[in-house]
């Protein structure tokens, strides 16, 4: 049986000898920052079930649950700080190999770790930023959540009157277009997939590894649960990211 260490070499080998790496980051890598797996204990949509995006466009009470539910996740987000992982990841693209970042996540920790803002596609949108369901404009986050706690319950966008919400992606709403076609390109020009803390159990982002796969890409997978590819990986590693990309990219100094 394969011991981790001989599983770590194999990982390094396979990065020392890349230059369009391109990784796919999902809630595995966040939890060591503190921000709860949406299925994990600690999650606040135990208590709260997401509120899915139809029931937002047409129910003021589930927009107030939404803001309800929001207060208790941005404490946890404001909280978070990158961790190990993170930086590893920053050290990869400082060494010219890391193409780009394809995050599930919309906690903003790659680009605070130091990742160029246009190496990061953010599948599920961003906390950071408020977005009108209508038009479509951003807005500044906390200047709307600042409404929201003076008692505003249910927030419109000043421009065209629209529902105005966090910019991130809600249960029964479309990846933007924009995102999804970036992260397909990238991930079909890759010489080498990274699949880091997901389960792979959401699509669209499920789907991406396999464009790498179809043209017999490496693939290195770094998550805690069995995924439904590991059969097809080069190299599993039932691991914290946060200890194992470190290790890996201290084995590319020697």
């Amino acid at each position: 049986m394969i011991t981790l260490q001989e599983q770590l070499y194999d990982a390094a080998e396979l990065i020392q000898h890349s230059r369009q790496i391109v990784a796919l980051t999902g809630a595995g890598i966040s939890t060591e920052s503190g921000i709860p797996d949406f299925r994990g204990p600690g999650s606040i949509w135990q208590q709260h079930p997401p509120v899915r995006y139809r029931d937002f466009l047409h129910k003021p009470e589930a927009r107030q649950s939404y803001w309800a539910t929001r207060n208790s996740l941005i404490k946890q987000v404001t909280a978070a700080r990158p961790n190990a992982a993170h930086y590893a990841l920053v050290e990869l693209e400082r060494r010219h190999s890391l193409q780009g970042v394809i995050t599930q996540n919309f906690d903003g920790l790659h680009q605070d770790a130091g990742l160029p803002p246009e190496r990061v596609i953010e599948l599920h949108g961003t906390s950071r930023f408020a977005a009108c369901t209508l038009c479509g404009s951003r807005s500044s986050m906390p200047a709307l959540q600042q409404r929201i706690n003076s008692g505003e319950v249910d927030p419109r966008c000043h421009l065209c009157g629209g529902y105005l919400k966090a910019a991130t992606i809600l249960f029964g709403q479309r990846v933007p277009d924009a995102e999804l076609a970036r992260a397909k390109e990238i991930a079909e020009a890759c010489d080498l997939f990274l699949v880091i803390g997901s389960s792979l159990k959401v699509t669209p982002a499920s789907t991406l590894p396999r464009l790498a796969l179809k043209r017999n890409i490496p693939l290195i997978i770094i998550n805690l649960q069995p995924t439904s590819l590991d059969a097809s990986a080069d190299v599993v590693i039932h691991e914290k990211a946060g200890e194992i990309l470190p290790e890996i990219i201290c084995m590319l100094n020697t």
